[in-house]
């Protein structure tokens, strides 16, 4: 018989094995040779800067874009939530577990973002998964760019319809898969609006104009477009696209500074996935805390308007930079810049060099990137002051010369 758990020990151990799965080196391997970038306990995190077993590093890895997690109100809201309604609801949405200020929540994000209704889950994740498989029967059609989070790929798994995809912004071949669809199907397109891994748009135009012309329904996965771009609003407020959208995901782990999602849309869709959303039915719901954090975060949000266009003067500048210095950043156009080394040995080289230099960044590799890519994942908060990029750039500048990455 066959030991189910021997992959498991090939893959922490053995080479060979790690590299069938697209790992270009074992994780025991990478961590006696230093060079394991997964995982790393953070002693501390004051937003731009954290520290790992004593050391002060400079943070453009997180995705917390607009600097809240450390808000004086924000915090205070958690604490004050704590007080008065304890850690938990220990129930799902579906019985117990909806507080008034879950109600709250969703009627300011649907005001927000511009929909009818919206509908919160506990996270990011289960939104995607919730609303997918929810919406999809046997006869229906996903479709979906190539470079959508995992997320949403395994919404669509997890869904009766057919999955079909499309190279990434590529609108001739979204035309194509669409016209391939039968009439009889109901169909809906998932796509980023701002894509986790290149920090480039989607061409939502485009996107609509098609949905409209084969029959199909649009869902925005906003993730990292709320609070970055759309004034804040996201992608859709951001090409004037909002109408032309049916449903808007977004999550709280990033510029709303907590832990949850939501979905926004009409009210007669909200109410569906909601009675048929089974990561919404069987998940306890959002804590009291989180919740307040979002409600304050979105509050700051409102009343400071200027952090959206902070932190995309930071990605300007960064862009700029890194180019400057021979680095390709793609098709970046957000507060995600992320630095296209190819090799994925160089790339973990290279982050091992800037975390010696006090800066900490990410390194993605596949399945998170296509097969054959590795990048530096950077990402940029409105707090980052002008003299921790300054720094940032001229670390980046020696590395580059260190870990070879342009030879």
């Amino acid at each position: 018989m066959v030991d189910l758990f021997r992959k498991c020990e090939g893959f922490f151990s053995d080479p060979e094995f790690a590299l069938k799965l697209g790992y270009p080196i074992s994780p025991r391997v990478a961590k006696e040779q230093g060079i394991y970038p997964f995982f790393i306990p953070l002693d501390q995190t004051e937003g731009t800067e954290v520290t790992v077993g004593g050391k002060r590093l400079i943070m453009i890895g997180s995705n917390n874009y607009l600097g809240l997690t450390t808000h004086p109100k924000v915090r205070e809201a958690a604490i004050n939530a704590i007080k008065e309604f304890g850690t938990s609801c220990t129930g799902s949405r579906f019985l117990n577990g909806t507080l008034a200020m879950h109600a709250q929540l969703e009627e300011e994000l649907a005001d927000y973002i511009g929909m009818e209704k919206a509908l919160v889950f506990s996270t990011g994740y289960q939104t995607n998964l919730g609303t997918i498989s929810a919406l999809l029967d046997r006869s229906d059609i996903v479709v979906c760019d190539k470079e959508d989070h995992a997320s949403i790929y395994d919404g669509c798994h997890l869904s009766l319809g057919k999955m079909k995809r499309y190279a990434h912004n590529d609108m001739a071949d979204l035309e194509r898969v669409l016209a391939s669809n039968p009439e009889s199907a109901g169909t809906l397109v998932v796509v980023d609006g701002v894509f986790s891994m290149g920090g480039d748009i989607v061409p939502l135009p485009e996107v609509v104009a098609l949905c409209k012309k084969y029959g199909a329904r649009l869902m925005v996965d906003d993730a990292h477009g709320l609070g970055t771009v759309g004034g804040g609003r996201g992608t859709a407020a951001h090409f004037g696209l909002t109408k032309s959208v049916d449903l808007v995901m977004g999550t709280f782990s990033k510029s709303f500074a907590s832990i949850g999602g939501v979905i926004a849309g009409a009210e007669s869709t909200m109410l569906w996935i909601q009675h048929r959303a089974r990561s919404l039915i069987f998940s306890a719901s959002l804590p009291p805390p989180n919740v307040a954090t979002v409600l304050a975060a979105l509050d700051v949000m409102r009343r400071e308007p200027e952090r959206v266009d902070r932190v995309n003067a930071i990605g300007d500048k960064m862009r700029k930079g890194y180019r400057a210095i021979g680095l390709n950043v793609g098709n970046s156009q957000t507060p995600i810049v992320p630095i296209f080394i190819g090799d994925q040995m160089k790339a973990m080289h290279a982050w091992k060099a800037l975390f010696e230099a006090g800066i900490y960044a990410n390194v993605a590799l596949p399945p998170a990137v296509p097969e054959g890519m590795a990048i530096l994942r950077t990402s940029y908060m409105a707090t980052h002051t002008d003299a921790q990029m300054d720094r940032v750039l001229e670390t980046m500048a020696a590395v580059v010369k260190e870990a070879h990455i342009l030879d």
